[in-house]
């Protein structure tokens, strides 16, 4: 019984063991069944999809080289055109080398020609020449028998007939040149003998300090008087002068101090006199003229100066400095008359000493320079010689003597000896200076020193014998107001600085004028 169960039990087991086996077989061939399918199914796509990349890739590929093919026909349709156009080129060089390469045949064929020519005519020349030069050596030897004289004899007797004729050529012209510089020699030495007379006749006073306008009736005061005075106090303006209207008949005086002033004033009032139209813009365009004229006589004057001295090389300012001296007067005495006579002196006694006459001469006509200059330029007159003449590059003997015709300095030269001995003499000449002329001058332009040393003015001038001072100020500069403390500060300065008998009168002008044209 156990024994049966047991075996049933065991059939169970194998049964089911058996089942088991069963199933997983199957399972099994079920599965591959199912994955051959998907495999399958898997290669297939694979397959298309290949396919698929291969048509297209064959399809870019054909598109690539027609791409390719369109881009090298391009390519070679552009190298054929561009090689099309070289040899054109070429071939216009070509022939403009062959049309040249023709001319230079031509041209060397013409040279060929020519060279042919010039060589027959040079052959023709020398053989002209040595026919030539046999007529000429048959023409010498015949003349030579003819003259009885060989080519050298003869050679020789034209030089010494040449030399003859240019020895008594010379000695015409050495006589004529002697003549000549006799006569100039003679005409010298009675210029000189006059000068010596004359200096020793120099005028003993001084020039007067007015000056008198002949008028050609009394109606004319009233012109240059002008409407409420405007004529006269313009030109008085202008030219820094005194015009002295007074009963003298057809006639008016010029006083002012200064003789450059004066003068350029008595020029421009004869102008306007003569002219007839007297206003302010005429009596401007006058003044200005007689200014112009004025330079010129300076200029004028410091030449002939300079040519009578005979000094040589003096720069142009310096002539133009000696000019102004003609205006000039010291103690009464005219500077540049005075420059002149002292020039002379030097020259005198450096002569009789055996000195440099040129140096004394030159030191003398400048010993004064600074006068020319003294009321414009701060210092004393040596001080400013002496930096005018290094300034226009005067040598150092020169300026020493400058220096120490005064004894500022201890003179050291010869030349600076004679030309202080000159300077004493020509001033101390019996009549030659007056001393209350000079201090009344240094007075004015003292003065008018006072008046200028303020900022703001434009022109000063000392008038009515420096009983009055007229100051023209900058309108943009000095205002209506400034010009009351202007007055009341150049009153206290003349006051504090100068010795005056009487009383100075202070006048402020400011004067604002504008000008346009009608076009």
């Amino acid at each position: 019984m156990d024994i049966g169960i047991g075996i049933v039990i065991l059939l169970c087991v194998v049964a089911a063991a058996v089942g088991l086996l069963i199933g997983g077989v199957i399972a099994t061939v079920y599965h591959r069944n199912v994955s051959d399918k998907k495999l399958n199914s898997a290669e297939a796509e694979a397959k298309r999809i290949l396919n698929d990349a291969i048509k297209t890739a064959e399809s870019k590929q054909r598109e690539a080289m027609v791409e390719a093919k369109e881009a090298i026909l391009a390519a070679r349709n552009e190298w054929e055109q561009q090689e099309k156009e070289r040899r054109a080129a070429i071939q216009q060089q070509e022939t403009r080398l062959e049309q040249k390469e023709e001319n230079l045949d031509k041209k060397t064929e013409n040279l060929e020609k020519k060279d042919e020519a010039l060589q027959e005519k040079l052959a023709a020349l020398e053989q002209t020449k040595e026919e030539i030069e046999d007529v000429k050596q048959k023409q010498m030897a015949e003349l030579e028998r003819i003259s009885g004289m060989t080519a050298e004899e003869a050679k020789d007797m034209l030089v010494s007939q040449l030399e003859a004729e240019v020895t008594h050529e010379s000695a015409a012209k050495i006589k004529e040149a002697e003549a000549h510089y006799k006569e100039e020699a003679d005409s010298m030495a009675r210029e000189i003998i006059s000068l010596a007379i004359q200096r020793c006749a120099s005028d003993h006073v001084a020039e007067a300090t007015v000056s008198v306008v002949a008028l050609p009736s009394d109606d004319m005061k009233g012109r240059i008087i002008g409407r409420e005075g405007r004529n006269i106090r313009t030109l008085e303006t202008l030219t820094g002068v005194d015009l002295i209207i007074d009963d003298t008949p057809e006639a008016i005086t010029v006083s002012c101090f200064d003789p450059v002033r004066r003068e350029i004033a008595r020029i421009a009032l004869e102008k306007l006199i003569q002219d007839g139209r007297i206003h302010p813009a005429r009596i401007e365009e006058m003044v200005e003229k007689a200014k112009r004229e004025v330079d010129a006589t300076i200029k004028a004057e410091g030449e002939r100066t300079v040519f009578e001295a005979n000094v040589h090389g003096l720069h142009p300012e310096l002539v133009k400095l000696l000019g102004r001296m003609k205006y000039r007067t010291s103690y009464g005495q005219n500077v540049l008359s005075h420059s002149l006579e002292v020039s002379h002196l030097a020259g005198l006694m450096a002569s009789e000493l055996g000195g440099d006459v040129a140096v004394a001469k030159r030191a003398g006509l400048l010993h004064d320079l600074g006068k020319a200059i003294d009321h414009e330029v701060e210092g004393s007159h040596v001080a400013i010689g002496v930096e005018l003449a290094r300034k226009y590059h005067e040598s150092e003997e020169v300026i020493h003597a400058i220096e120490a015709h005064h004894n500022d300095v201890e003179p050291k030269t010869l030349v600076a000896v004679l030309v202080q001995a000159a300077d004493a003499v020509s001033a101390a000449r019996p009549g030659a200076r007056r001393e209350n002329l000079e201090n009344y001058i240094k007075r004015l332009e003292t003065l008018e020193g006072i008046g200028s040393s303020f900022p703001g003015v434009e022109k000063c001038f000392a008038i009515q014998a420096g009983r009055e001072i007229r100051i023209m100020v900058e309108p943009d500069k000095v205002s209506e107001d400034q010009m009351v403390l202007l007055a009341r500060d150049v009153a206290k300065k003349i006051e504090d600085e100068m010795e005056y008998p009487g009383q100075i009168k202070v006048n402020i002008i400011r004067e604002t004028k504008a000008v346009d044209y009608a076009k």
